[in-house]
């Protein structure tokens, strides 16, 4: 089965948006152990790629918290409380109320 990472044109936009220039080059999606239900989503950027990562235009994810979270869809959504990244995992079968905090 192949390993895929959906993004929504607005979380492209966004990510081409804040990476522009050298010190932002990409935009890194990593998950984690821990938070509320057990793994938890993590931002941040990179100024170059790892060997084990997969790269997605801009955006780039290890082959470890791909295999979590492949097949899921990559959105970035403003509302009147912020706006956020946000991660549509379909293997998910409990999240937290930040959005950022998942169990599978």
């Amino acid at each position: 089965m192949e390993k895929k990472l959906n993004f929504t044109d607005q979380a492209l936009n966004q990510i081409n948006m804040i990476t522009k220039g050298e010190e932002k080059k990409f935009f890194r999606i990593t998950v984690q152990g821990g938070g509320c239900s057990g793994f938890k989503y993590n931002f941040s950027f990179d100024t170059k790629s790892n060997d084990d990562d997969i790269i997605f235009g801009k955006a780039i994810i290890d082959k470890s918290s791909l295999e979590i979270i492949s097949g899921s869809v990559v959105d970035f959504k403003k509302e009147m409380i912020g706006e956020a990244f946000v991660i549509n995992n379909p293997k998910a079968t409990a999240s937290c109320g930040c959005g950022l905090s998942f169990s599978i």
